[in-house]
């Protein structure tokens, strides 16, 4: 399939594995270079050989922690000038498990507060520090 985003570039966040990986896998096969991020340089760097190995594509490993707005900030930035600019931000940083699920009465409110400080608080900072980059 040819969504026209031959030659783009990108940040996947949340990208060593599961459902960031695959949306990464998916624009490399579209054409798009990009900068992948996650807490785990091993495991970032073994996607990105895998991408790069698939594709060809220039697939830059980035750790990052989204939490962390100095490190959100600084990886983006240094992500876009590797890159030569960005179009495309995927927020998919998550943490392993998933969600605290279970009856009300049983989830740990630090647990829910991690949860959220990752995946949305960090999607925020994430689309902050893109912003700039995406506009140009």
């Amino acid at each position: 399939m040819d969504l026209g985003l031959q030659g783009k570039k990108a940040i996947v966040a949340g990208a060593s594995r599961g459902i960031g990986k695959a949306i990464a896998i998916d624009l490399a096969r579209e054409g798009v270079d990009m900068a992948i991020v996650s807490r785990s340089q091993a495991d970032l760097d073994k996607t990105a050989q895998e991408i790069r190995d698939e594709t060809g594509r220039l697939i830059i490993p980035m750790a990052l922690d989204v939490t962390r707005r100095d490190q959100v900030d600084r990886v983006v930035a240094e992500a876009a000038g590797q890159l030569g600019g960005l179009h495309i931000l995927v927020n998919s940083a998550s943490l392993p498990g998933g969600s605290p699920t279970g009856p009300i009465d049983t989830v740990v409110d630090d647990d829910l507060i991690s949860d959220f400080n990752v995946k949305y608080v960090g999607a925020l900072r994430m689309s902050r520090a893109a912003i700039p980059f995406l506009k140009e």
